[in-house]
């Protein structure tokens, strides 16, 4: 659901656009909002998980998202309101962080340690799916029934999930006293993580030396700098900056950041080069991309089946070079080449996503002890998209300014010929894509360093934990 429903929206916005006669910058605040409060909410409902248990929090946030959802689609519409929209994309966006946040521990809490690799990959596979299908999906619903219907699609799911976990998630214990919650670490990671990606998303519309974007900033560091005062000071802290000791924590979950950090390049600037270098529209663009997220669930199947066999370590090696050779051959994209050539990069590219996340997500979860489990898969789910939204700035102003430094090196202008200004285009993107496969060189090194281990804790609470009820 919330794979599905971070794709299926975006393709609906010009239509709200044109629905509430506002501006393309004004509508951009339905996913805005939405991801705003997502990264400031997924490690605090991390946190909370911990503390009175994930079936209570985890049904609770499919109510929230559901009921949302509901109203994402109906209030608008009764009040005839864009800021009814917007408030309810922020509600929604309450119960899609905790639902993110929480999946990845439960697998860890509730799968046994031999299934966990193919448990950790079917989640994978099914986000996957629901990545590879939401624009096409979204696009249908728009265009042949209404935009209110991308939010409605979710309620039916919803309430089957809510009915269907009620009976199967093993109900847990309070594992100790909620006055211990950290309450100035969630204040202060919310209001970090929210300003800055505020700033990272809204930096090239408002300008990056606007006073707004340049005060965001500073509140940003702020805040984030009082939060790692905090967590180091507090005797319960949201987040244990203590775990970042152990070498093998500190570089798997760089290298889940780096991963999707890296991503981001290609995610956000290869539908421009479809549209502006190859001139495919936007149907033929969509159905070239939807190559990677296919391979990127058969990686993830793959990964699942291969995990107790081979162990993690290996599979991140294997997918980190498959991930190099993929960024490698990116920056070999020039005006001629062929749609067979880029459907290739893209499967190769998605193999080696696929291969690498569910791997890397149980050798994070495994590092760390049982009490922190719901703490870690809160920090698994913010690396994803954290670092894709900090990556899509960033790599955007390597491709205007490689764009600008290329045009004015060579003396080219607006009055020069299509062939040539295409030739700079594309080798701005070429340019950009070199950053990103020098990311997979780094990725591919710390993947050697690094070894796959598991905490005592952790393993004790495997080998001699209760049974768990209900586990199927």
């Amino acid at each position: 659901m919330s794979a599905l429903d971070a794709t299926i929206v975006n393709i609906a916005l010009p239509t709200i656009s044109e629905s509430f006669g506002i501006s393309s910058s004004a509508v951009s605040w339905v996913a805005t909002a939405y991801l705003l409060v997502m990264a400031g909410c997924v490690p605090i409902f991390g946190k909370v998980s911990d503390v009175i248990g994930f079936k209570r929090v985890f049904l609770w946030g499919f109510v929230i998202f559901t009921i949302g959802s509901f109203f994402c689609g109906f209030l608008p519409v009764t009040l005839n309101s864009f800021a009814a929209l917007v408030g309810s994309r922020v509600f929604q966006a309450v119960g899609g962080a905790i639902i993110t946040a929480i999946a990845p521990a439960m697998v860890t809490a509730y799968v046994p340690m031999e299934k966990k690799g193919k448990a950790m990959a079917i989640i994978v596979t099914i986000a996957a799916l629901g990545t590879a299908i939401g624009p096409s999906l979204g696009g249908v619903l728009t265009q042949f029934i209404s935009w209110h219907w991308i939010f409605f699609i979710n309620v039916p799911v919803g309430i089957v999930a809510v009915l269907l976990g009620l009976r199967v998630i093993p109900a847990a214990g309070v594992s100790r006293e909620p006055a211990g919650f950290d309450r100035y670490g969630a204040a202060l990671v919310f209001s970090g993580l929210a300003t800055l990606l505020f700033a990272m998303s809204e930096g090239d519309t408002l300008g990056w030396t606007s006073p707004v974007i340049i005060g965001t900033l500073v509140i940003a560091v702020i805040t984030l700098g009082g939060f790692v005062w905090n967590e180091l000071r507090t005797d319960d802290p949201l987040l244990n900056l203590n775990l970042f000791k152990n070498r093998n924590f500190l570089f798997t979950n760089l290298i889940m950041a780096l991963v999707f950090f890296s991503f981001s390049g290609i995610n956000y600037l290869l539908p421009f080069y479809l549209r502006n270098v190859k001139g495919f529209d936007t149907f033929t663009a969509g159905l070239l991309l939807t190559s990677l997220s296919f391979a990127m669930m058969g990686a993830g199947a793959l990964s699942g089946m291969l995990y107790n066999r081979t162990g993690g370590r290996p599979l991140c090696i294997a997918a980190a070079v498959v991930l190099a050779a993929g960024y490698s051959l990116m920056t070999l994209l020039k005006v001629e080449t062929t749609a067979v050539f880029l459907i290739s990069v893209l499967i190769l590219i998605g193999f080696g996503l696929g291969l690498i996340i569910s791997p890397l997500s149980n050798m994070i979860m495994n590092s760390a002890p049982k009490k922190f489990q719901g703490m870690i898969s809160s920090l698994l789910s913010l690396e994803r998209f954290a670092p894709m939204t900090i990556g899509i700035a960033l790599f955007n102003i390597v491709f205007i300014q490689g764009i600008l430094t290329i045009a004015s090196r060579h003396g080219v202008t607006e009055e020069a010929p299509v062939n040539i200004r295409m030739q700079v285009l594309a080798a701005g993107f070429d340019l950009t894509f070199l950053v990103t496969f020098v990311i997979g060189i780094i990725i591919l090194v710390l993947t050697v360093i690094v070894r796959q281990e598991t905490d005592p804790d952790y393993l004790a609470g495997e080998e001699g934990g209760e049974p768990i009820a209900g586990m199927i």
